[in-house]
C-alpha cells in the first residue's frame, strides 16, 4: 500500500490560511497522515475524503461551527478538545479564531481492522469532545514526526493501531467496551520464533508493524494484541529492548565506533543512542565501553 498523503485529506491543509510546521510526509506511513500547524480564521466547504479526520486542539478556547451543506452547530472548544469527521462525508466548517492543531488522517482499512470481525463501523461526527487517551496518543504520534527517527517506524505503527482501536471502541457507530474478563491468546512458539527471526535480521531498519504481523500470519491488530500477551510488551518496546541489548553488547565487547554501533542497532544517530541508554540503563555509551 502506498504512503497515505496530502491527496487523501479534505484539502484543508492546502488552503492559504494554514501555516504547516511539520508532517509525516516521507516517513512511509501507509494508514496514517499527520500534520501540525497554525490555522487562521476561515469558513469553507470541503468534499468528503477517503480517510477519517481527527483534529486535536492544542490551544484555545475557540468557537467552531460545522455541518454539511451549511453550518448547523457551533461549539466553543477548549485546549485538548477533539474534532472527529468520518471518511467520505462532506464538511462545512468555520473557525472563529487562530488555532494550533494536530490533524491525523486515518485510512478506513485501519479503523475496520481495529473493530475486528462483524459489521463495518463508522466514525461518529463529534467536536468539542475530550478523550485523554486519544489526546496522549496523538501527541505521542506528533512527537514521532517531530523527531523523524527512522527507527521509530514500529512505534508509529503501534500508535496508529491504538488510535484506530480507541476510535472504533468509543467514537464509532459500534461503541463498546471489551469485557474485563476477556482472555487474549499470545503468539504460538512457531509464530514467535518467526517474528523474533525477523526482529533480529532487521534490527537496524525501520520495521513496519505490518511486516511483523505478516511473519506471524496475523492482521496488524491481532498481532499487536497477541504479541503483548506473549511478551508483556508492545512490539515497539520489545524492539527497543533488543536494540539496547545489542548496543550494550557491542559497546562492551568490541571497538566499533559508537556512531557505528548506533547505526547497526537502529538508532538514528549517536546522540539518540546516548539519550536512550541514559533513560533505560542510567548510563552512557562511553561508560559502557569503559566497563563502568
Amino acid at each position: 500500500m502506498a504512503e497515505l498523503g496530502l491527496q487523501d485529506t479534505h484539502g484543508i491543509l492546502d488552503r492559504p490560511w494554514v501555516r504547516p510546521e511539520r508532517t509525516s510526509a516521507g516517513l512511509g506511513w501507509e494508514h496514517l497522515y499527520l500534520s501540525s500547524q497554525r490555522e487562521l480564521p476561515y469558513r469553507e466547504a470541503f468534499d468528503g475524503a477517503p480517510s477519517h479526520l481527527l483534529i486535536l486542539h492544542l490551544d484555545g478556547p475557540v468557537t467552531v461551527s460545522r455541518g454539511r451543506r451549511g453550518l448547523t452547530a457551533a461549539r466553543r472548544i477548549l485546549p485538548g478538545g477533539l474534532f472527529l469527521h468520518p471518511a467520505d462525508t462532506e464538511l462545512d466548517v468555520e473557525l472563529g479564531g487562530r488555532l494550533d492543531t494536530v490533524h491525523v488522517y486515518l485510512a478506513d482499512e485501519a479503523l475496520q481492522a481495529a473493530a475486528g470481525e462483524g459489521r463495518p463501523v463508522r466514525l461518529v461526527e463529534e467536536f468539542g469532545v475530550t478523550d485523554q487517551l486519544l489526546e496522549q496518543l496523538v501527541r505521542a504520534l506528533e512527537g514521532v514526526v517531530r523527531d523523524r527517527s527512522p527507527g521509530a517506524r514500529t512505534y508509529a505503527d503501534q500508535l496508529g493501531v491504538m488510535i484506530a482501536g480507541q476510535l472504533a471502541r468509543h467514537h464509532s457507530t459500534r461503541r463498546s467496551t471489551p469485557p474485563a474478563t476477556r482472555t487474549r491468546r499470545g503468539l504460538t512458539e512457531r509464530q514467535f520464533a518467526a517474528v523474533r527471526e525477523l526482529l533480529d535480521a532487521r534490527l537496524a531498519d525501520p520495521l513496519p508493524l505490518a511486516d511483523l504481523a505478516a511473519a506471524a500470519n496475523l492482521s496488524v491488530s491481532q498481532f499487536a494484541r497477541s504479541f503483548k500477551a506473549r511478551t508483556g510488551l508492545p512490539p515497539h518496546r520489545y524492539l527497543m529492548r533488543l536494540r539496547v541489548e545489542q548496543a550494550a553488547r557491542l559497546l562492551r565487547t568490541t571497538t566499533v565506533p559508537i556512531s557505528e554501533v548506533a547505526a547497526r542497532c537502529g538508532f538514528s544517530h549517536q546522540e539518540h543512542l546516548t539519550r536512550v541508554l541514559r533513560a533505560q540503563l542510567g548510563t552512557t555509551p562511553g561508560a559502557l565501553r569503559r566497563g563502568e
